[in-house]
This record gives structure tokens, sequence and C-alpha cells, in this order.
């Protein structure tokens, strides 16, 4: 799994959460523009929509936070937009979990050999995966709330949000690679056992 596939995806969320200390208008059209731009680069390259529902399920939460935004700027939504993002995340990847297609499947298959996509291990690593990422969105979520309600500031609640993603990309990053190698270990001591 390319771990530029996942930071592509998260681009607009961070860019959100950079631009929002702006004003959170500027924020959410901020990156309902880099959602658009993304996905429909990567849909005119021929990526499968299967690889693209987190920056489909970006775009549709951006335009709704966009036009509340800009219709109700003093919306008190402004103030806990950090937490409905990351919730918004949350559902998008426990939603992928409940219908069995992880949102990392689609990213996944990207880089690896199509004889590979059906087997068991594949899948597994992907639902680890995914959940880690679950896990992450929601404990962020929840971490902002609190920081929110304590007044935590700006700094602090960018550097949480910041910190839920660079767990899930380094997770994301590593998991797959132990996952070989336990793997390739195993094959190893079969085909040594059976000699």
């Amino acid at each position: 799994m390319s771990f530029r596939s996942y930071l592509r995806g998260f681009i607009p969320w961070i860019a959100f959460a950079a631009v929002s200390s702006f004003g959170w208008q500027w924020g959410a059209l901020t990156a309902l523009i880099l959602g658009v731009y993304l996905l429909g680069k990567q849909r005119r390259a021929g990526v499968a929509a299967d690889a693209l529902v987190l920056e489909t399920s970006t775009v549709v939460y951006f335009v709704l936070l966009t036009a509340l935004a800009f219709a109700v700027p003093g919306s008190s939504l402004r103030h806990s937009a950090g937490v409905a993002s990351f919730s918004w995340l949350a559902l998008t990847a426990w939603g992928t979990l409940a219908a069995r297609h992880p949102f990392t499947l689609g990213i996944a298959r990207q880089g690896t050999p199509r004889e590979f996509w059906d087997t068991p291990q594949f899948l597994r690593v992907n639902v680890v995966i995914t959940t880690v990422w679950a896990l992450c969105f929601t404990l962020t979520a929840i971490a902002v709330a609190l920081l929110v309600v304590a007044g935590g500031g700006t700094l602090a609640t960018t550097l949480t949000q910041v910190a839920g993603f660079v767990v899930g990309a380094v997770f994301t990053a590593r998991y797959p690679k132990i996952m070989q190698a336990r793997y390739t270990a195993r094959a190893a001591a079969a085909a040594h056992a059976a000699e």
C-alpha cells in the first residue's frame, strides 16, 4: 500500500484543519476545492471507485459543511468542526467495515497483484488497517471534543488532529510489511518441514 495514496486522501482534511484558523468557511471551501480536484484527478487517471471511498466521502462532507458555513457563519458548529470532521471520518471507516468492504481495500489493490486480492490474508490485513483508522478517527474526535470543552486552544486541537492522522499513517505503512514478513517466514518454515 502506498503511503502517498493515504496521504492524498487526507490532504483536504489537513488543509481544513490548517486554513480554519482564518475562518471555518475558508477552511471548508479550501477542503472542498481540494477534495473535488483530487477525486476528479484520480477518476481521470482510471482509479477504481472502490479505491476512492475516502475521497468521495470527503467531497460529500465538505459540500455539506461549506454550504452550512457560508449559510450560517455564526453556527455553533464552527467551534466543533474538528470534532464533526473526525466523527464523519470515523463513520466512514466504521461503515465500510460494517459493509464488509474496508475502505483501505481498494487502495491496497492498487499496489498488490490481482492474485492476492481474494486471499483471506489480504482481506484480514485491510480489516485491521481500516479498524485502526476507525479507532484513530474516533479517539481523535473524542480528544478534540474534550479540548474544545476545556478551552484547549487552536494549537492543541490542531496538533491532536495531526496526531490522529500520523498514528494511522505510521501503522498503515508498517503493518503490511510486518504481516508479509510473518507470512514469508511461515511459508519458509512449512517448506522446510516438508523436506
